[in-house]
């Protein structure tokens, strides 16, 4: 049977072990949802423990800190424990904290120590600018210029990272290592495990922006002796817009200072005492900062409990599976319309495609109006996101057609190559 008809994707969605769980989620009626690695669907388990949790404040009050089904004063940490898998940590070593870029602050401000040749952060030119920006204010706080002090790896094809050239670049000024698991634009996952070695050998600090690959790459965190991670959990785990984030700090440096103290980093049980001399965390909590948003907290309850079911070897061969697909499809069908495919062909990529296109921005919005919901990244890339808990291969199948029908008959035509205010 060939592999890109209608036919072979049904057959494919017929094998499909995790094809139930689509059910689960509210897809967007008529619509194609190929965003997954920007904003995950709601899942009709994420709703309900929402609604849990609302209710647990109608009905107890501040009690709800402590009673109930899912007491809110424990569950940072519970959260912390159910997501340590998905990260190949120890469940003392994550926690379900803050943001992606408040997490990145709070591990730089930990263990970014400028001091004698040691004053410099290595990162990439093609990080999430967010990273970068945190980076810089991080620098600026001890007093340096960002500009000599962040050192970032030179992408050659501009899509990919060399890991020989980040290697390369751990110099003896380096004080600390910030990288991303997953390039958001290219989808390259990198090789942590190596990389990390070799920051171990040379005694720099090592950390990675998980962000992209939670929920669609596994990961061996504590074995590879990272430092430290962290991510957003509105992605591929699907916690809801402005989830709370992750963060996996290595149990060796457990009793290490925070850099940025908090009440909520305290000692649970010595949290209330209210003495002004903190008693912190022995574990990964005593990196939060402020009070959980319990409410942000409560999607990733239900949304978690399906890659418990699942375990991340499953999810991730359906990933592939796929990304696979939709690369045979796209060689099929559109190859006489000038797309450059920007992320690996080989499985050393994460959970999305990148097609580059020098009307990108137009071509998503036809997208969007035939049906499929895609992301435009500038200055020319079309990201899409077939993702394994709620798309089928039939989806993607769909999807490629509808994209040559816009190529074919110039349908992008009909609007600006200008991307909106949110793309």
């Amino acid at each position: 049977m060939s592999s890109n008809t209608l036919e072979y994707a049904i057959t494919l969605d017929q094998q499909d072990s995790l094809a139930r769980y689509r059910e689960e989620f509210y897809l967007l009626q008529d619509k194609i949802y190929m965003d997954g690695n920007s904003l995950g669907l709601l899942s009709t388990r994420a709703e309900k423990k929402l609604f849990e949790l609302l209710e647990s404040w109608k009905t107890l009050g501040v009690d709800g800190w402590t009673e109930g089904k899912h007491p809110w004063y424990f569950m940072a940490e519970q959260l912390g424990d159910r997501m340590a898998p998905l990260v190949g940590g120890e469940k003392s070593e994550v926690i379900a904290t803050g943001s992606t870029t408040t997490n990145l602050h709070q591990m730089v401000s930990t263990f970014y120590r400028p001091s004698g040749k040691r004053t410099k952060i290595l990162a990439d030119e093609l990080n999430f600018p967010s990273d970068i920006y945190a980076l810089q204010s991080q620098i600026r706080v001890h007093g340096l210029d960002p500009e000599e002090h962040l050192v970032r790896v030179k992408s050659e094809d501009g899509l990919t990272l060399d890991e020989n050239r980040i290697i390369d670049a751990m110099t003896d000024d380096i004080a600390l290592i910030v990288l991303p698991s997953v390039l958001y634009r290219s989808g390259q996952v990198l090789d942590m495990k190596t990389l990390t070695q070799v920051a171990r050998e040379k005694g720099i600090v090592i950390g990675f922006d998980l962000s992209h690959s939670i929920g669609a790459v596994t990961h061996e965190l504590h074995n590879w002796d990272v430092d430290f991670a962290f991510w957003c959990t509105y992605k591929h785990l699907n916690g809801g817009p402005g989830a709370v984030g992750g963060l996996f700090i290595n149990e060796r440096h457990f009793g290490k200072e925070a850099g940025l103290a908090g009440w909520f980093g305290s000692d649970k049980t010595k949290q209330f005492d209210m003495d002004h001399t903190m008693t912190a965390a022995p574990d990964a909590g005593a990196y939060q900062i402020g009070t959980p948003h319990v409410l942000s907290l409560a999607p990733l309850l239900g949304s978690l409990e399906m890659f418990e079911e699942l375990g991340m070897d499953k999810v991730r061969e359906k990933s592939l599976a796929l990304t696979r697909f939709m690369l045979d499809c796209i060689d099929d069908e559109l190859q006489e319309y000038s797309f450059g495919i920007g992320n690996p062909l080989d499985d050393s990529r994460g959970g999305h495609l990148l097609l580059q296109h020098n009307e990108a921005a137009r071509i998503c919005q036809a997208l969007k109006a035939q049906g499929v919901v895609p992301d435009f990244r500038a200055p020319d890339g079309i990201r899409l996101a077939p993702v394994a808990l709620y798309n089928s291969f039939k989806d993607v199948w769909e999807a490629v057609q509808i994209l040559k029908t816009i190529m074919k008959e110039e349908l992008y035509k009909e609007f600006p190559n200008e991307r909106g205010v949110v793309a």
